[in-house]
């Protein structure tokens, strides 16, 4: 009776091992602004995550069940978001000399990751694109191209394009070279503004206590819980009975013994 009641804790506990779900890693190398943005947008969509520490930067961990989940809530946030190259970054003295055509190359990237990065913190920015083209002379004798820059920006709902669109503009062509007249000219600076689709969780869920689970199956875990409620003074009294009849026999052992004991 005692180790049948021994069985049944220790498959409890393995049940409730095995409801703790297998994490599974969802980034990794992620910098400490990264990580918090992940996790703070994981938070917002009720999916729990933790994040770890490496030597190589920050991992996210979430439940298996979650990855699907996590991973289209993410792609509609934009998360984690593309590290820009700064300036300085681009330019860092290698000890190599670069030819005009790879300067000028380097330089027009550079020029694209500083406006992205700038529009990027504008609030319901997601994803910002900026494709710049420079005043050049394809050859001698021949009239320079004028200056060009195209910017596309993916935005959540909190984003007007009308109250916006102005503003990016202006900032673009106050940052590139021969682009001070692009403002009377729209051929010279143009703008696109994509809505994002915001994610909905098909799931709906509900608090369990400190748990979240399906609404559909809040009934099943409240009448397991009760279940497990009642059961367990059940399963401590048979243990206690249990117990307490080893000891009874241990003791008329020991007793039987002694009396045979010369």
């Amino acid at each position: 009776m005692l180790q049948g009641l021994f069985r049944c804790v220790l498959c409890l506990c393995l049940l409730f091992i095995t409801g703790c779900g297998e994490r599974i890693e969802l980034h990794r190398q992620l910098s400490e602004p990264q990580a918090n943005e992940v996790m703070a947008a994981l938070a917002d969509t009720q999916i729990p995550a933790q994040k770890i520490p490496t030597k190589n930067g920050v991992s996210i961990h979430v439940n298996a069940q979650d990855i699907s989940r996590a991973v289209h809530a993410l792609t509609a946030a934009g998360l984690p978001r593309t590290p820009r190259s700064s300036l300085g970054d681009i330019f860092r003295k290698e000890g190599l000399i670069s030819t005009p055509l790879e300067e000028r190359a380097r330089y027009i990237y550079a020029l694209s990751q500083e406006l992205e990065a700038t529009l990027s913190k504008i609030d319901g920015v997601i994803i910002a694109r900026v494709h710049v083209v420079l005043p050049e002379r394809v050859a001698p004798g021949e009239p320079v191209q004028p200056a060009s820059a195209s910017v596309f920006i993916k935005h959540d709902a909190r984003l007007d394009p009308d109250s916006v669109q102005p503003r990016v503009r202006r900032m673009v062509a106050g940052s590139l070279p021969g682009m001070v007249s692009a403002l009377d000219d729209p051929q010279k600076i143009t703008t696109v503004f994509v809505t994002s689709t915001a994610y909905k969780d098909a799931r709906q869920l509900a608090y369990f206590g400190p748990f979240l689970v399906p609404v559909q199956n809040l009934d099943a875990w409240k009448k397991t819980f009760i279940g497990s409620l009642l059961g367990l003074p059940l399963i401590l009294t048979g243990l206690f009975f249990g117990l307490k009849k080893l000891i009874s026999l241990r003791d008329r052992r020991v007793a039987k013994n002694g009396r045979h004991t010369p």
